[in-house]
């Protein structure tokens, strides 16, 4: 993000600066006005220009996000989710402080999102941490979202990896899930949880016993709802025979649509929404920069596919000949343009969407204005098909 510094708002309007500079006005808060710069060569530019308060138009939230009963509940979230992993630092990130946590949740709200997710393998705790410090005052504005199951202590479930020094287990049994959750509470400072992810769903201990160590969680006031994450169409079965999940989080993309297409079906039989993770594919849909470039070992982007032949010229002929006309056409960044896609594939969907800095967050609420023609989104996933892959290791 970059500061303008030639306008003078005595002299001149922002509408006059737009003008006279290209861009548009994407939104307007109480100390900034959001221009947005869609024909530079990059993915977007979105520059603030500071204002006193008196000059501006407050925004109204409500009509520019969208909401979206979650499953069977009554928590009325925003379509687009903020994804927290960033913020846990480590050797898949870097570092972060309290200061990105708040910067991620002011623009968040400011967009109108109330929706934030993070789970305590991020960072091995530290996200849960930065959040929680963040919400202070403020912990009824958002619903907040963690996981259970993942856990780095010793000797506490079914080995799953190594990372930073610890060794992370898997264990969905009851007390397993318990001792999350506490652990949880005590990290992010809050008295409850609004949803309770099972990060993955493991068949070595039966659905009944997790499903009913949740049941008992939401009886206590400890969590509101629950779902389950990187899991098949029979777990949403076997967690509904015995309980009420509200929504399951999988993978889900223009380059690895299959498991979302397949999950379908069992979200609108038991009521569940689909909350997609991976929209962005890490980065590999947000701009041709991204294939070419290098990654540390331990970085998830290189365990990814698209950096390889030869789905690498493939997906440099698409961003070539079909994806960057496209967002000429429409006037939208990369990312807007696969967001809008995603959104229009399922109609119980949430779109989690990770950052690590407000103008991305900012550029990817825009995604909600952005109509896609049907033709272009045929055009989309019947161009795509020679890139796309069925399994990803992440």
């Amino acid at each position: 993000m970059k500061r303008i510094a030639d306008h003078d708002r005595n002299r001149e309007s922002e509408d006059q600066f737009c003008r006279r500079t290209g861009g548009h006005i994407f939104y307007r808060r109480s100390h900034a006005v959001i221009i947005a710069y869609p024909s530079e060569k990059v993915i977007r530019t979105l520059s603030l220009i500071s204002l006193s308060s008196d000059d501006i138009i407050p925004s109204d939230k409500e009509s520019f996000m969208k909401y979206r009963t979650l499953g069977n509940t009554n928590l009325n979230a925003s379509v687009i989710a903020l994804g927290t992993w960033g913020l846990g630092g480590g050797s898949v990130w870097e570092d972060t402080d309290l200061s990105s946590a708040d910067n991620l949740l002011s623009a968040a709200a400011d967009c109108g999102i109330n929706y934030i997710d993070t789970a305590p393998v991020y960072g091995m705790g530290r996200s849960e941490e930065l959040l929680g410090r963040a919400l202070r005052g403020k912990r009824d504005k958002f619903l907040l979202q963690t996981k259970c199951s993942l856990n780095w202590r010793r000797e506490d479930g079914i080995f799953k990896y190594a990372r930073d020094g610890y060794t992370v287990n898997n264990n969905t049994e009851k007390d397993a899930i318990l001792r999350d959750v506490e652990e949880s509470l005590s990290r992010m400072q809050t008295d409850y949880i609004d949803v309770l992810i099972v990060h993955y769903v493991n068949s070595s201990w039966p659905a009944e016993e997790t499903v009913a160590g949740l049941e008992d969680l939401v009886r206590e006031g400890k969590i509101r709802a629950y779902g389950i994450s990187n899991s098949q169409p029979a777990d949403l079965d076997a967690y509904a025979a015995h309980g009420n999940p509200a929504l399951v989080q999988e993978q889900y993309s223009l380059l690895a649509p299959s498991h979302g297409e397949s999950y379908f079906p069992a979200c609108t039989k038991h009521h569940a929404t689909f909350q997609v993770y991976g929209a962005l594919e890490e980065g590999y849909l947000t701009g041709p920069n991204h294939l070419y470039r290098s990654y540390k070992p331990g970085d998830i982007r290189a365990r990814l596919p698209w950096n390889t032949e030869p789905y690498q010229s493939g997906l440099k002929k698409l961003y070539d000949e079909v994806w960057t006309p496209l967002t000429e056409k429409y006037h939208c960044s990369y990312a807007n343009l696969f967001e809008a896609w995603t959104l229009r594939q399922y109609d119980n969907l949430s779109l989690l969407i990770g950052s690590r800095h407000p103008e991305t967050i900012l550029d990817t609420a825009r995604c909600l204005d952005l109509e896609l023609d049907p033709e272009d989104l045929k055009l989309l996933l019947e161009t795509a098909e020679p890139v796309q892959v069925k399994e990803l290791d992440k």
